[in-house]
């Protein structure tokens, strides 16, 4: 018998693989060519061929014992002194590799670091809509996740924001870029909860940590600027992963950033170095370690999706369809005609088109379509699309 806490997870299975096991199954029915899968955020444009090399050269050229052995759990400090100072030439940080934790991607940061700083009942602030999976990574330390209501541009805003705060607050988790909508929070909104985030330290005394998960940082357009948040708030955190910067999600590799500055750094980076092994994940994964190390400056062609994020809002609005034109990530976060979600996503599916409905990231009312796909299925898709559009009028 599975543990009484693990049945709402499986009840509760994600929404997202189960539309992506489904579009595998319509595909043997109807053909691949002829089902319209957006459901999953899987990277279509190949890794840039540094990662390629870096592989082959770190096979050939360095010693397998080292490549395939144990190191240090916070990573091998050479690689952290590489993306320490990639950081810095970037962001004109200060950075060293102390300050860096190499992670099982973005998903095993976010839980390496909320088991370092939670105990239970303690409350993690996010801004709907949100990856949903937030509430799952909090609930595994007994946390309790708050979620501050979405505006109509999906900004936050300094009021609500403001209200979610109690005695119990630990944390804050921004996501920027945002999954689901493809938001980017600008300067003014960041600043407004810095603003926020350091009255909050000063009513309750005690220190409030941002935990800025980032792994769609370098996917923006339109000149749109991503905020480093550790140069405006002092108790941040930073998430990050190579799966979308460089087409590597399998790889399973990341990093957390935990700048000296933050409150009780010294303990912070000495328990997430002893969580990163008792969570099981010991290191990360060492061969790829090598690798992004070799490819920190490398960047897979983000002008790929940009060229499908033109082609797909520009269709789906003049088909009748609402969104927010997105300035980063690969995602479209669009209103579901009726406002009925999940009515909406078995409607589309009837087209064989696959979206994921808004209330899997605590967005009712909308879908989300994720555009990182071949750009010839999304011309074969738009049929599908209008046809959908025509069947609710419009």
């Amino acid at each position: 018998m599975i543990a009484k806490s693990m049945v709402d997870y499986v009840k509760g299975s994600s929404v997202i693989r189960a539309m992506f096991e489904e579009g595998k199954r319509l595909a043997k029915e109807y053909g691949p060519e002829n089902v319209y899968d957006f459901s999953l955020g899987n990277p279509s444009v190949a890794p840039p061929a540094a990662v390629k090399k870096a592989i082959t050269d770190i096979i050939e050229n360095e010693d397998e014992t080292y490549v395939h052995g144990y190191m240090a759990n916070a990573g091998y400090e050479d690689v952290r002194a590489k993306i320490a100072d990639s950081l810095n030439k970037k962001h004109g940080t200060s950075f060293n590799e102390n300050n860096i934790l190499m992670t099982v991607g973005a998903a095993g940061g976010l839980n390496v670091i909320l088991k370092t700083l939670l105990d239970p009942g303690d409350e993690v602030i996010t801004f709907s809509p949100y990856f949903g999976e937030y509430k799952n990574y909090v609930a595994n330390y007994s946390g309790v996740l708050i979620e501050v209501p979405p505006t109509d541009d999906f900004l936050p805003e300094a009021e609500s924001f403001s209200k979610a705060f109690s005695e119990k607050t630990k944390a804050v988790i921004i996501n920027n870029p945002n999954n689901p909508t493809g938001v980017v929070y600008p300067e003014e909104t960041i600043k407004e909860i810095a603003r926020v985030m350091y009255e909050k330290e000063k009513e309750y005394d005690k220190a409030i940590y941002l935990i800025a998960d980032e792994p769609y940082r370098e996917l923006v357009y339109d000149g749109a600027k991503v905020c480093y948040l550790t140069k405006y708030y002092k108790d941040t955190i930073v998430g990050y992963s190579y799966s979308k910067s460089l087409s590597l999600p399998g790889e399973r590799i990341g990093y957390l950033v935990m700048p000296d500055e933050i409150d009780d750094f010294e303990n912070v980076a000495a328990a997430a170095c002893v969580a990163n092994r008792i969570l099981g994940f010991v290191n990360a994964p060492s061969l790829i370690q090598r690798v992004v190390a070799e490819c920190v400056d490398a960047e897979v062609d983000v002008e790929a999706y940009n060229k499908n994020r033109e082609l797909l809002y520009t269709s789906l609005t003049e088909m009748g369809y609402e969104c927010i034109k997105p300035q980063g990530a690969f995602y479209l976060f669009v209103k579901a005609f009726d406002g009925d979600d999940k009515a909406f996503t078995a409607k589309a599916k009837e087209y064989n088109l696959l979206v994921v409905p808004g209330a899997t990231f605590n967005g009712p009312g909308y879908v989300r379509i994720a555009y990182c796909v071949d750009n010839d299925m999304i011309k074969r898709a738009l049929p599908a699309f209008k046809k959908l559009a025509e069947e609710y009028g419009k």
